[in-house]
């Protein structure tokens, strides 16, 4: 017998609706001692998916609120349990108030992600469909949308279903073979089975190789915006985030610290750190800024090594120079393209490569930027149809069911039998599994689920 949990479903602060959710094999039966229908009747007489008009009721029996009630019961509902929605007016304190009076009635507080726990354990959703309810809620572009809605359409499991099925097939016709001498089986085909696992090998590293695009379409890029003093880094952050994010000053040092901001780039999203220019300084305090600007450069994924075009390159521009060969990726971008150039172009292309040009008090380059930068990381490749690895747990599972399955046909290719190479397919099944729910762990469950919110 499942308890009955209850919580705010939509985000805090005042709104428009707020909606509490209930869940539950006791879920209709309290929602109707807090919820009084207009028309006279429980909510226990009305049928599933029927929006009821009536009164919320508090803790002391009194009317709090004007709202809606619709229930949903099992296993027709997101969670295969008994369900309610209170779609209330979106004040705190009706919201407060109405969960406190569920509470009283009988409900308890639902933890993260614990709605869609339920899902997944109730079998209305496999894990892959769970993670990717998260990955909705947590999108920060169209693409990264569309992705874990392809997921939480199935996408992803049926990829891994079928790698899932070829193995389960080799298994199954070995223990037949064994446990049945005497049927009419077909015998092994070691020739066969090296091919189905050569295939299934070829799979699973085509659906890792989508993680890294992933990675950077779900978490962003971490980017490092360095250069020397002056040279408009604070200016370029800001043109980038669309508003005053930094303080820009005509003075040096005046960025002592790291700065960070989170900015669209059409699929790209860049979680830049805005540092201390690079100089050598006998005040500690900007001293300390610049460790924390070469720190952010080596730590990056991405380094955006600004310059000032309308000046020739100086010699702390030579020390933005080495420290951005050191990056993984590296743009060098000119700013002040709007001024009458004088920097040395051709060094920067030797030393970093093709740099961009900006005016990053007009606005002048910053498309080019951002078309650079999705690019650089090839975003405008992607097909977000559900089949993109975003998660490390997911992306780890692929990669040891892929070592697995190799060890599983060098055995064959080294001669050894079906049997010995038998272990080898279970693990690669396992790990599978953890991703679709077939053999999860409950420390695994415990992972994916504490990243939602409560009331999902």
């Amino acid at each position: 017998m499942a308890d009955t949990i209850a919580a705010v479903a939509t985000g805090g602060g005042v709104s428009a609706i707020g909606v509490i959710r209930v869940s539950g094999d006791d879920a209709i039966t309290i929602v109707s001692k807090v919820f009084r229908p207009r028309s006279g009747r429980s909510m226990a007489d009305y049928e599933s998916g029927r929006l009821v008009y009536g009164e919320l009721l508090g803790t002391d029996g009194a009317p709090i609120d004007l709202c809606l009630c619709t229930v949903s019961r099992a296993p027709y509902s997101y969670t295969g349990e008994n369900t309610a929605e209170l779609h209330c007016h979106g004040s705190p304190v009706v919201l407060a108030e109405g969960l406190r009076a569920l509470f009283q009635a009988g409900a308890r507080q639902a933890g993260p992600g614990e709605f869609t726990k339920r899902a997944f354990l109730n079998g209305k959703m496999d894990l892959s469909q769970a993670a990717a309810v998260i990955d909705i809620i947590e999108a920060q572009t169209e693409a990264a949308a569309r992705n874990a809605l392809g997921q939480l359409k199935g996408a992803l499991f049926r990829r891994v279903e079928a790698v899932y099925s070829d193995l389960l097939d080799i298994r199954s016709h070995y223990f037949a073979v064994i446990d049945y001498p005497d049927e009419d089986i077909e015998p092994f085909e070691l020739a066969e089975y090296r091919a189905t696992l050569e295939n299934n090998i070829g799979r699973l590293k085509a659906l890792l190789a989508t993680y890294d695009r992933g990675r950077v379409m779900k978490d962003g890029v971490l980017t490092a915006i360095i250069g020397r003093p002056n040279v408009g880094k604070s200016s370029l952050l800001n043109a980038l985030a669309g508003y005053d994010r930094a303080i820009v000053s005509p003075h040096a040092g005046t960025t002592r610290d790291t700065i960070e901001e989170r900015v669209r780039l059409g699929s790209v999203v860049l979680r830049l750190t805005d540092t201390a220019g690079i100089r050598e300084t006998a005040d500690e305090i900007e001293r300390l800024g610049v460790e924390r600007s070469r720190a952010a450069a080596e730590g990056a994924s991405l380094v955006l090594a600004v310059f000032d075009g309308s000046e020739p390159l100086g010699e702390e521009d030579y020390s933005v120079i080495e420290a951005a060969k050191g990056a993984r990726r590296c743009l060098a971008v000119v700013n002040k393209a709007d001024l009458p150039r004088r920097i040395e172009t051709d060094i920067l292309k030797e030393a970093l490569g093709e740099p961009l040009f900006v005016s990053a008090r007009t606005g002048r380059g910053i498309e080019d930027l951002s078309q650079a930068v999705q690019d650089l990381f090839g975003m405008g490749e992607i097909q977000p149809d559900g089949e993109v690895l975003t998660s490390a747990l997911q992306a780890e599972a692929v990669s040891r069911a892929a070592s697995a399955l190799e060890r599983a046909r060098e055995g064959l290719e080294a001669g050894l039998t079906p049997d010995a190479v038998l272990s080898d397919i279970e693990e690669a099944m396992n790990a599978l599994g953890e991703i679709t729910g077939r053999t999860v762990r409950e420390d695994t469950l415990a992972r994916i689920f504490e990243r939602f919110c409560v009331g999902k």
